[in-house]
């Protein structure tokens, strides 16, 4: 009985779904650990400074972020062989953030667009590699960028901010050599994993047109953040803004959090108290640039209706290939 039991109690853990949901819960509970520290009037007034201006400004760079990253996407997808049109990239890229910032876990609008493009290429694998490694290559590039800035702007920050980074590196390289260290087979996916990198960006060509298009979506959010700090009511001077920012974006990439909410604003509070701005001003302007993310998304709207109504013309993805690619555990 015990061990039924106990095998009921491992697939449930080990699922898609209660890894969404704990991650979830998790950005929800500090969430609320924010509003039980600063009380809900720095949400209030992010919420109160949306005006017609920055809903324009939120919209037009979240077009350029948009555009650039489905060029990203685009360049390596053709590396990969699953390849597709700008126009088609960009209306995918659009409905995937639309359903990153409505649905929990903040990946599964990837997932849906490695599903259709590898649907559409024949290649469900290839296609969700191109979107692994166009994620991948946002971060990297993005974390790079916040290295550098915070070296020449942010030296307050180094000190938490590098350390976490290296140990979060560090833990990340220790158990991967593990996990290699003691399977072949492991080993042998780690391989072909790295060849695939190198297919999708291993040019000068590719490589540089990727970053270039990874620094240009970086840019674009820190000025979207610079929008809400300065609709809050807050002057900081563009290079520290970009420290300031460098370092709320990263937290809003950790993925335990509910539409990038959570631990956002948590570290917007924190890295706004040490530059001697206030914890209030940082989790009012990370609220407000939540809510300009959402705003910059709802073209993504249009396409997911039209979308939709074309998936009910053809036969759907099975859910089993959903889950799948969620985890990661797709076969060549």
């Amino acid at each position: 009985m015990s061990a039924t039991l106990n095998a009921r109690v491992r697939s449930v853990v080990s699922s898609t779904w209660f890894r969404v949901a704990a991650r979830s819960l998790v950005g929800l509970g500090l969430l609320i650990a924010v509003v039980v520290q600063v009380g809900s009037g720095p949400f209030l007034r992010g919420l109160s400074s949306v005006d017609l201006r920055v809903i324009a400004a939120a919209l037009a760079l979240s077009a350029a972020a948009t555009v650039a990253a489905a060029w990203r996407w685009s360049v390596i997808a053709e590396r990969l062989g699953v390849g597709l049109r700008l126009p088609d990239a960009i209306g995918r890229y659009y409905r995937s953030q639309l359903l990153n910032t409505l649905l929990p876990g903040g990946v599964l609008g990837d997932v849906e667009r490695a599903v259709t493009q590898g649907r559409d290429s024949g290649s469900v694998p290839q296609a969700a590699r191109a979107v692994v490694i166009e994620r991948t290559v946002g971060q990297v590039v993005q974390v790079a960028l916040a290295v550098v800035i915070l070296a020449w702007f942010g030296s307050e920050y180094e000190g938490v901010l590098l350390s976490a980074l290296g140990i979060g590196l560090t833990v990340l390289v220790l158990a991967a050599l593990a996990t290699a260290a003691a399977s072949a087979r492991v080993r042998r996916a780690l391989r072909r994993e790295l060849d695939e990198l190198s297919a999708g960006v291993g040019s000068p060509g590719a490589f540089v047109r990727v970053v270039t298009a990874s620094i240009v979506v970086v840019g674009c959010h820190v000025a979207t953040l610079g929008v809400a700090v300065a609709a809050v009511g807050a002057s900081v001077p563009p290079l520290r803004l970009a420290a300031l920012a460098l370092v709320v974006l990263l937290a809003g990439s950790i993925p335990l959090n509910i539409g990038g909410w959570g631990p956002r604003e948590g570290v917007a509070g924190w890295t706004f108290a040490v530059a001697g701005l206030g914890a209030s001003t940082g989790v009012a302007a990370s609220a407000l640039f939540g809510v300009l993310a959402m705003i910059g998304v709802v073209p993504g709207l249009v396409l997911a209706v039209t979308a939709t109504v074309r998936r009910t013309r053809s036969s759907a993805p099975a859910p089993a290939v959903l889950l799948a690619c969620a985890d990661g555990k797709m076969g060549t």
